[in-house]
């Protein structure tokens, strides 16, 4: 009884061992379409990792298909409204490099943009992303100064604008704190826009439970536990000659 058993549970794997392989066996080879209704149906489910891997057996299949600059695209816009703004913007610079013509590289061109503006729900968290957003901007408006998307990327630049000065003032507020006054004079001096009216301007309020850990831009309760080094500051930190190293 007891072989016999066994018998059957080692038959049972490995009649699930050898189904798993065949279905497995099934996912290669396919036409175009296939691929394209697989991402679609993955999309449509909200299940966005699923749809990569078959918009990889698209691309490594069937690379001259018709069918991949509209899924390249849908991939883009999918991950854009999932917030993961990074694989985004990988598939739209995929899009722009093989598929757009000039049309379509100005929407995928302002859609990185948006992308890179939608991932800084808080200005005061990167320095860099909000520089090189700014770029992008003022690149896209001397591209394309009769676009349809122009005031959009300009408001969008404004805004970015607004939370770098206002970085840059948060910044030098920190280096005062932890007595650094040459670094904050540099962050200072850095030239705001002057279309701007900065007498108007007014810091941004953060949610109080978002302040607890962040502060006011001021200050924080946390200050008194900075290190007075130059490692939790900015590379653009001035040191004083006079200064004891």
């Amino acid at each position: 009884m007891k072989l016999y058993i066994k018998t059957f549970l080692a038959f049972f794997a490995f009649m699930v061992l050898f189904s798993g392989c065949a279905k497995d066996l099934e996912e290669y080879n396919k036409p175009a379409v296939y691929w394209y209704a697989k991402i679609i149906e993955s999309v449509s489910e909200g299940s966005i990792d699923k749809a990569d891997n078959y918009y990889s057996s698209l691309q490594g299949e069937h690379i001259a298909s018709p069918l991949l600059p509209e899924a390249t695209m849908i991939l883009a816009i999918s991950h854009m409204y999932y917030e993961e703004y990074l694989l985004a913007e990988h598939f739209l610079d995929e899009y722009v490099k093989r598929y757009a013509n000039a049309n379509e590289k100005e929407f995928a061109e302002f859609l990185k943009i948006k992308a890179k503006y939608l991932a800084l729900p808080n200005p005061r968290r990167d320095q860099e992303l909000i520089k090189q957003a700014i770029i992008e901007s003022e690149k896209f408006k001397r591209s394309y100064p009769h676009s349809m998307y122009y005031s959009i990327v300009d408001t969008m630049a404004t805004n970015l604008y607004l939370a770098e000065a206002a970085l840059n003032e948060t910044i030098a507020d920190l280096y005062v704190r932890i007595d650094k006054p040459k670094s904050a004079a540099y962050y200072r001096a850095i030239e705001p826009q002057p279309w701007i009216n900065w007498s108007e301007v007014e810091r941004a309020n953060s949610p109080w439970y978002k302040s607890w850990f962040e502060g006011d831009g001021t200050a924080s309760w946390y200050g008194f536990l900075i290190p007075d080094t130059r490692s939790v500051v900015s590379r653009n930190s001035v040191v004083d000659e006079n200064e004891t190293k």
